[in-house]
């Protein structure tokens, strides 16, 4: 009897002790809202969409053409046409990777447009209940 209770009591402090898996799932499909309207800002040209989950005080950085290059993404937000991409309906982009640890994530998204390809490294934080993008880094390759 005396190892039925053990038992018990161990399976009892292994059952709380481990996080609840629908707590990770929900941080998961929160990150990828985020960076949702990080791609819908690209499918439709929409500023306010990259206004909505950028933080204000976030940064975009790349080398190009060799030289370091930075914009804020009040600026970033900014340069949004407004409209589609004339060539839209050839455009793809997916999340290939996410990656949570507490309030910090990262996602990598891939662009694959007619004319180049893009790896966008996306830093976010969750601020406040909310996942926003504090970083972008990203390499463009032209085709």
């Amino acid at each position: 009897m005396r190892y039925f209770w053990t038992v018990i009591l161990v399976l009892s402090v292994a059952a709380v002790s481990v996080p609840a898996p629908t707590s990770a799932a929900s941080e998961e499909q929160a990150v990828r809202e985020a960076v949702g309207h990080y791609l819908k800002g690209q499918s439709t040209g929409d500023g306010g969409h990259y206004r909505r989950v950028f933080h204000p005080e976030a940064k975009l950085f790349a080398v190009r053409d060799g030289e370091f290059w930075q914009l804020s993404s009040a600026d970033y937000a900014e340069r949004a046409p407004g409209a589609p991409a004339a060539d839209e309906e050839q455009r793809r982009r997916r999340i290939e990777m996410i990656d949570i640890d507490g309030n910090a994530a990262i996602a990598k998204v891939i662009l694959d447009y007619p004319q180049a390809r893009y790896a966008d490294y996306l830093s976010l934080l969750k601020v406040d209940g909310t996942w926003r993008i504090v970083n972008k880094t990203f390499y463009m390759e032209a085709k």
